[in-house]
């Protein structure tokens, strides 16, 4: 495909496919959820707590990317200023996003009100972001979580060949976190080096790194994982941490990806373990696509995702 968009399509695919179970923590319920199920992908119940969305539609992770990808459609002049427009224009005010936001705090003061929100959820990064956005600040990325959304956000304009140095200023606009800007630049590496044909991206980057101070603590990370490498995938989740920040995220999603022979094991396994799946599939997914071929992505599951169209189009 062109530009490599291949990546994003698989990363689109495993959002989409994992969704329906988005955010459930309790590794016990879901169990129950998908017993009986060899594919649990695109549950056609939603069982996230949080928010309920159509099956086939993508999360808050994947959807900042499919803002950058609908900006870089338009061309490639002034894309920042134009990513930030577009940001305000699918999540800010008068979206159904920023609707929901206001209904949360509404809801903040009912006991149990998870399960209520019908339709999309923002993302604290993204409500940072347009909140900077607005006030006109020079840095308007989120500072309070460390999280994927600026990852997910420079997916697509990655895939369309723009340099690393280019990179930082487009998670930039979506978070500020030292952190999330550190593992997201290793994703992309990891994802170059699968695109330009290394046989182990994670082995080589770890090669590559091991002496590099920015990457040390991401090395280490990658180090503490393989040494887990036979413990159940669940377990090593939940000791990693189940929930969207990093280094969990993308340490269990490294568990995952040196565990699966594939594209569709590696999507069910995370699915699987529970938590923030969506986080951790976005990068997966990519990483599989890149590796391995449009191919590796089941077709059947291309089908099911709303968003895949756009992407499949652009050959």
């Amino acid at each position: 495909m062109k530009n490599n968009l291949h990546v994003f399509l698989g990363a689109t695919v495993a959002d989409a496919a994992a969704r329906p179970l988005h955010w459930v923590y309790n590794q016990k319920k879901l169990l129950v959820y998908i017993k009986g199920k060899k594919d649990f992908a695109f549950l056609s119940k939603n069982k996230s707590p949080f928010y309920n969305i159509k099956t086939g539609r993508v999360s808050g992770y994947n959807d900042i990317g499919q803002v950058m990808f609908k900006t870089l459609l338009e061309g490639h002049e002034n894309i920042e200023a134009r990513f930030k427009r577009n940001i305000i224009k699918n999540f800010g005010p008068g979206s159904i996003y920023w609707k929901n936001f206001n209904l949360r705090a509404k809801y903040r003061k009912v006991k149990d009100w998870r399960g209520i929100i019908k339709g999309s959820w923002i993302h604290q990064n993204v409500i940072e972001t347009i909140r900077n956005i607005k006030a006109k600040k020079r840095l308007t990325g989120g500072k309070k979580v460390n999280e994927s959304d600026g990852y997910c956000a420079a997916l697509p304009y990655f895939l369309y060949g723009y340099r690393f140095n280019d990179l930082k200023k487009i998670i930039s606009i979506v978070t500020v976190s030292e952190i999330s800007l550190k593992y997201a630049l290793a994703k992309f590496h990891l994802i170059d080096l699968a695109l330009k044909g290394s046989r182990d991206p994670i082995k080589e980057f770890v090669s590559k790194y091991k002496k590099n101070s920015y990457f040390k603590n991401v090395v280490k990370g990658i180090e503490k994982v393989k040494k887990l490498k036979k413990k159940p995938h669940p377990l090593v989740v939940k000791k990693l941490g189940m929930a969207c920040s990093y280094p969990g995220t993308f340490e269990s999603a490294i568990h995952s990806i040196i565990n699966s022979p594939n594209y569709k094991n590696a999507i069910l396994k995370t699915i699987k373990a529970g938590g923030c799946n969506c986080s951790r599939v976005n990068f997966i997914g990519a990483y599989f696509s890149a590796l391995k071929g449009l191919k590796s992505i089941p077709k059947k599951w291309i089908k099911k995702t709303s968003a895949a169209t756009k992407i499949l189009n652009q050959k």
